[in-house]
């Protein structure tokens, strides 16, 4: 019997990492999310950083340095900031700790910050932004966390990126944003800080009071010059983003104490349900404020089906063999717990979703009722979102749609509604188990690529093994920002909006004025 071995340029087998939006429900908030609010992401966290990068810029192009020297510049200024923020900021106190905190926090000793050492051996000369570091530092990235705003920094004008690393951007860094980081940029070129290098940079602190760089940011954010908005001035990505501040600055005057559950809740509380999109007189004027309603609604439907299929691999046992389920048992995980009635009969008992021609509050009331976890729970708010499809129209009912060859998508649930209507809820229940499954392996396929050693690469956390399904770990269940949470914190830090020891928000007297809100 002839063996064969090889081919020598191959590894054999299958690779299984763990991938991303398995069932990719969440693309059509995400789009929508970036849209609505340009400038902005889920990491950007802190008005500083946006000054921090313009200064940095401005600074690198004044010196002519190259995009190695400037990376090795800010990889150092992230340390130094963080050492400030550690000497400086309470934790337990808004805007937190910079980031990078956790990851100098070794290499404090007495008292001193050890520069060199947090930053990590320095990068060769002409290698690329996207390259990993092994050596023990604050953060593998070469170019610091300037990753996460080098888009929105672009976006909003105040950078760019050359080379993975800033520069200038189409708004000119002042002089005072300039002159306030030029402290760091000079001890950042140190060795190491002792107690009195941080002391002296206490005003660079996170939580430092009256901010030099915020009238600047304020108004980027807010498209505004000399305290007023002309539309003409502004391209269409400034006045989405300045609408959305706008939504949310009404959002906080006629219900803050809802922004104590976050700030996509007050949004919801104003937008997504009742009348007052059209009753107010500020919110009927805001740019794409039912685009915002059909988003935050389709959130609710996005959510439950990540929670649905976390549930589902979290019932699934290892690949050991303890534990592992057939398709049957899948089913009936979800199956199960439904109640013993028709399609029909169940949707009687939901909450009213309409009133008075605008969407009434059944998502918020079904889940502030009943465990968020529990499956008939989340087939029951997607129920609600098939209802929705029919209900919505015009700009909320296309963003709430969105693009109609998204999978799993409300058009496609209202369809089943209608197809199992007469049918059990059980039956319904085994239909999405089959689905998410099928929905899942599609995802997993389209991803998989071959490595460098020509092993194929499967990301999912779910296979089947002889009519048998295991995972090799866990799903992430919770929901999908749109971003609404940044435009809250940072719109606090550029003092727009303001949170009182209950919670509840309001308005600044300047916030009011800028983003024409009212008090």
């Amino acid at each position: 019997m002839a063996a064969v071995e090889g081919p020598e340029w191959s590894c054999r087998g299958i690779e299984q990492k763990a991938g991303r939006y398995p069932l990719q429900v969440e693309a059509p908030v995400m789009r929508l999310a970036e849209l609505l609010v340009p400038g902005i992401s889920t990491q950007t966290r802190y008005v500083r950083y946006y000054a921090l990068y313009a200064a940095l810029g401005a600074h690198a192009a004044e010196h002519d340095l190259d995009g190695a020297a400037t990376r090795r510049l800010l990889r150092r200024c992230e340390v130094v900031l963080a050492g400030v923020s550690i000497a400086h900021d309470d934790p337990e106190t808004w805007p937190g700790m910079a980031h990078a905190v956790a990851g100098i926090e070794p290499f404090f000793e007495g008292g001193v910050l050890d520069i060199d050492a947090a930053v990590g051996k320095d990068e060769p000369d002409g290698e690329p932004s996207t390259s990993s570091r092994t050596d023990r530092s604050y953060s593998p990235r070469s170019s610091g966390f300037w990753s996460q705003y080098l888009g929105p920094s672009t976006v909003l004008g105040a950078s760019v990126d050359e080379d993975g690393a800033p520069r200038p951007g189409r708004h000119a860094c002042p002089a005072e944003v300039v002159d306030l980081f030029a402290p760091l940029l000079r001890a950042a070129a140190g060795r190491a800080l002792d107690g009195a290098g941080l002391r002296a940079l206490a005003p660079l602190a996170m939580q430092a009071p009256d901010p030099p760089e915020a009238p600047w940011l304020r108004g980027l954010f807010t498209a505004t010059r000399d305290g007023r908005h002309v539309p003409e001035e502004w391209g269409p990505d400034d006045r989405r983003r300045r609408a959305t501040f706008r939504m949310v600055g009404r959002a906080a005057a006629l219900h803050g104490g809802d922004a104590a559950y976050g700030w996509e809740e007050c949004a919801r509380s104003a937008v997504a349900f009742g009348d007052e999109v059209e009753s107010d007189p500020v919110l009927r004027g805001v740019e794409n404020v039912l685009g915002w309603r059909g988003t935050l609604l389709r959130n609710y439907s996005v959510g439950a089906w990540r929670r649905l299929w976390a549930g589902l691999v979290r019932s699934i046992g290892s690949q050991d063999g303890e534990g592992d389920r057939s398709r049957d048992e899948l089913r009936a995980w979800l199956a199960d717990p439904m109640p013993d009635m028709s399609l029909r009969a169940c949707l009687d008992g939901v909450p009213a979703t309409m009133s008075g021609g605008h969407p009434a509050p059944a998502e918020r009331a079904i889940l502030e009722q009943a465990d968020w976890r529990d499956p008939v729970v989340n087939v029951t708010i997607l129920l609600i979102g098939g209802r929705r499809v029919r209900e919505l129209t015009g700009e909320a009912h296309a963003t709430f749609l969105g693009q109609r060859h998204d999978i799993l998508n409300p058009l496609w649930v209202a369809h089943l509604i209608e197809d199992f209507a007469d049918r059990p809820v059980k039956d319904l229940a085994v239909r999405l188990v089959d689905d998410m499954l099928a929905q899942a392996r599609r995802v997993a396929l389209a991803k998989t690529r071959p490595d460098g050693n020509g092993r194929m690469r499967f990301f999912s956390r779910i296979h089947e093994r002889g009519g048998r399904y295991y995972k090799t770990g866990e799903e992430g269940e919770g929901d999908i920002g749109v971003r609404l949470h940044q435009v809250g914190d940072l719109a606090e830090q550029l003092g727009l909006l303001v949170l009182g020891e209950d919670g509840a928000a309001a308005p600044t007297p300047l916030g009011a004025e800028l983003l024409e809100v009212g008090a």
